[in-house]
């Protein structure tokens, strides 16, 4: 007999020694469990429900949270569904630049791109030009990274949908999980069902600089040169 089966039958002789003969019987510890079981049970049945809307911070021994009455609250980062940010005149933020698309490593975003007419009296629309004419996000394939939040250059893509029908004891911004569906195809997320949630300016926006997509007026600045040329 080796040494290292020695040890293992050491050990296993000293492991069966430990256990005296009311512990191998098992039963005083399933008397045990049933006694902590019932405990709690009595617990949560007689004690007083705390209807504390900010749920981790009640004060009585009931913590059971009724959902989906009553929702324990999201940390700071979590990545819920995506929705696409509004303007101040409703229309979406993005720009059809396709940074979110090519930045996906699921390729679960579809973006076909559109463009505003020029006699659009839209400051924002004559300003940025392009537009998503088709925006999908296929949430089956998504992988809830988040790279499309960070990849977007003008706030237009985040993954914090908002819930437009606060429950009891929840917060007004409730972030929202995909919602079960019968049929693959209601997977799809088009723009309509997508664009939700509060309008987002930006002091950088460019509709708010200037009144068309025209290079904005200033001082023309002549291209670098090379170390060592001369003008």
């Amino acid at each position: 007999m080796s040494h290292s089966e020695d040890m293992s039958h050491f050990e296993s002789e000293n492991k069966k020694s430990r256990y005296d003969f009311w512990e191998r019987l098992y039963v005083p510890e399933l008397v045990k469990g049933l006694a902590i079981t019932t405990r709690h049970f009595l617990r949560n049945l007689w004690s007083e429900h705390d209807e504390n809307p900010e749920v981790l911070e009640r004060t009585s021994q009931m913590v059971t949270v009724k959902y989906p009455e009553e929702c324990v609250p999201y940390p700071e980062g979590y990545r819920g569904l995506h929705r696409l940010v509004p303007r101040e005149d409703g229309k979406p933020r993005c720009v059809a630049c396709y940074m979110c698309a090519t930045a996906c490593p699921a390729q679960c975003i579809y973006i076909e791109a559109g463009e505003y007419p020029c006699d659009d009296e839209n400051a924002a629309s004559r300003a940025i030009e392009k537009y998503p004419a088709v925006f999908i996000v296929d949430t089956l394939r998504c992988v809830v990274c988040g790279l499309c939040v960070e990849a977007c250059p003008k706030d237009a893509l985040r993954m914090d949908r908002i819930d437009n029908t606060p429950r009891a004891y929840a917060s007004p911004k409730e972030l929202k999980h995909v919602s079960p569906e019968l049929e693959r195809k209601s997977f799809l997320y088009s723009k309509e069902r997508l664009l939700a949630g509060e309008p987002a300016s930006h002091p950088h926006d460019a509709w708010l600089h200037r009144n068309s997509s025209e290079e904005p007026l200033g001082l023309h600045k002549e291209a670098h040169t090379r170390i060592g040329e001369s003008h």
